[in-house]
């Protein structure tokens, strides 16, 4: 059973600046009812709890990100707009530029109006002139040609640990993407990225697992996978090929849906 839509454990309104591991787990329903067991007694919801989260996912027109993403460097980095809940154009949404070196997730973010972030990427605006502004605006000199390239939706349960510690975890389902329409503020709908029947953990920490957790994790066969949302919607949807971590699980072989692109080329 879902959780309540609001919880307590956060103290700020949003955090701007993240260091710190995340790891994916794909799990069938019977591995996703043991670990809300656990859940129950070990986290609680956080300021969103249950919430239907929007994404636009900005990447050259050949897909520069997206492939050098999938390609597992040891950098990486993706833009993204994110909002919870359908926004207005004066309504603020999430700005943010997530990168990983060596396996760690370095994430900056800003809170601003919709349309205000649009113009900024989209038009002839400028973004906020602090030290996060900038550096997420340095990304239309990294990448001129960048622009709204998949939009991408799912309901979230997030949670934070009791103990006051740095563990969140979140559970994702219904993952849906589409490279049209490309707008938070219109309504959900596309390509369904998990596996039938499937849903997606992630544990997000610098400091290690508690042994509840680990406890939970191998009593429950689950191990950890390379899941990547957008990554995986960029392979079905204009590779048109089912990503691998698919073919390990049962009913993972399914069929990808055709190319919409080419976008293997060079940079």
């Amino acid at each position: 059973m879902r959780r309540p839509i609001r919880g307590g454990c956060d103290t700020v309104d949003y955090k701007s600046v993240f260091r710190r591991y995340e790891l994916k787990y794909l799990m069938d329903v019977e591995q996703a009812a043991a670990v809300h067991d656990a859940l129950e007694m070990h986290m609680e919801p956080d300021r969103y709890g249950l919430s239907t989260i929007r994404n636009i996912y900005f990447d050259t027109p050949n897909y520069l990100l997206a492939r050098n993403s999938i390609a597992r460097p040891m950098f990486k980095e993706k833009l993204r707009f994110r909002s919870y809940g359908v926004p207005s154009k004066d309504d603020e949404i999430f700005v943010e530029l997530k990168k990983k070196y060596d396996s760690v997730v370095y994430k900056r973010r800003l809170a601003m109006p919709l349309g205000d972030a649009m113009e900024w990427f989209c038009g002839n605006g400028e973004g906020p002139k602090t030290q996060i502004g900038e550096e997420i605006g340095y990304t239309k000199i990294r990448y001129p040609d960048i622009r709204p390239a998949v939009f991408l939706s799912y309901d979230r349960e997030a949670y934070c640990s009791m103990g006051g510690d740095d563990l969140r975890i979140t559970i994702d389902r219904n993952i849906l993407a589409r490279t049209d329409d490309v707008d938070l503020s219109s309504e959900t709908g596309g390509h369904t990225v998990l596996p039938d029947g499937y849903i997606l953990m992630e544990i997000k920490t610098m400091y290690g697992y508690p042994d509840w957790l680990t406890s939970v994790l191998s009593s429950n066969r689950l191990y950890k996978s390379r899941f990547s949302k957008y990554g995986n919607a960029y392979k079905e949807m204009v590779l048109g090929k089912v990503p691998e971590e698919y073919l390990s699980i049962p009913g993972g072989e399914r069929v990808a849906v055709p190319k919409t692109s080419t976008a293997e080329g060079s940079a």
